[in-house]
């Protein structure tokens, strides 16, 4: 198959397919004709599907992906402003679980629903570890915690500041500071010398993270855990990534054990217009 396929019965030669390219790489056969690839186009294309997706009238086809594939636009289910707002807002950081598992379909649709999120390029780099069962959760945080009494030794002056004391004393007597008893964790890592990796993860994982209230699921992004993930090699070996990858972001997943019934206040925003 040619990298665009056009039906001439369907196509009305609007040419919103070739303004909403990005990378510039369809034009127009003629005035009486459809779009066409340009040269060398298979170079330059990033199978990002903005040309078939775009199409009114699902004229248009890409070698990647066809009209047929890909789902439609329920535009009664488009949120209006306030309907945003409202949802953003709502959104919390949780920090308490119940000791309850989350099934495995359950987290499989948030990653599913996560690869949607903007990359680089369309370079979709993100890979995914669940880590599901809660005794290895619990197992990694003692890890984490052998990196923090390592930081505590050899770097005072920092555990000073992120006040690691205080977190191994809470460990130290049962209270998980660094999971907080979130029954799963999830990474998002990609290659580490992938420029585009950091955001895509970074996004991927927010992605996920708003996705997961409208399944009754709480989350909360793991700064210990991740950085524990990075800079401690015993850290590295037992969450043991495809060579080469590393974790760009930790996410805590689990069921909150309590509601939240308002949405606190936040600084306001400091704009400059030019």
């Amino acid at each position: 198959m040619s990298l665009i396929v056009v039906d001439p019965e369907k196509c009305n030669r609007d040419g919103i397919c070739i303004e909403t390219c990005p990378a510039g790489i369809i034009e127009m056969e003629d005035t009486e004709g459809v779009p066409v690839p340009v040269a060398n186009a298979e170079e330059f294309c990033i199978h990002c599907g903005h040309c078939v997706s775009v199409c009114p009238t699902g004229a248009m086809a890409h070698a990647a992906m066809k009209p047929e594939d890909c789902l439609p636009v329920n535009r009664a289910w488009l949120l209006n402003g306030e309907q945003v707002e409202h949802f953003l807002r709502y959104r919390r950081s949780i920090r308490t679980y119940k000791d309850k598992p989350v099934d495995r379909d359950t987290l499989t649709k948030l990653i599913d629903i996560a690869r949607y999120a903007p990359s680089g390029h369309n370079t979709q780099p993100v890979k995914w570890r669940v880590i599901y069962d809660s005794g290895e959760v619990q197992r990694l945080v003692g890890v984490v915690v052998d990196w923090m009494r390592s930081v505590i030794k050899n770097q005072p002056e920092m555990a000073a500041m992120w006040h690691l004391d205080r977190v191994v004393a809470a460990c130290d007597a049962g209270v998980d500071r660094i999971c907080r008893h979130a029954p799963h964790m999830i990474i998002a890592h990609a290659p580490k010398d992938l420029r585009p990796a950091q955001a895509a993860c970074t996004i991927a994982l927010t992605y996920l993270e708003l996705a997961a209230q409208a399944f009754g699921l709480g989350v909360c992004w793991g700064g210990y855990f991740n950085t524990a993930s990075n800079l401690y090699p015993p850290m590295q070996e037992a969450l043991d990534l495809p060579e080469g990858e590393v974790s760009f972001g930790a996410m805590m997943v689990g069921y909150p054990k309590y509601k939240y019934h308002r949405m606190p206040v936040r600084n306001e925003p400091e704009i400059a217009w030019r």
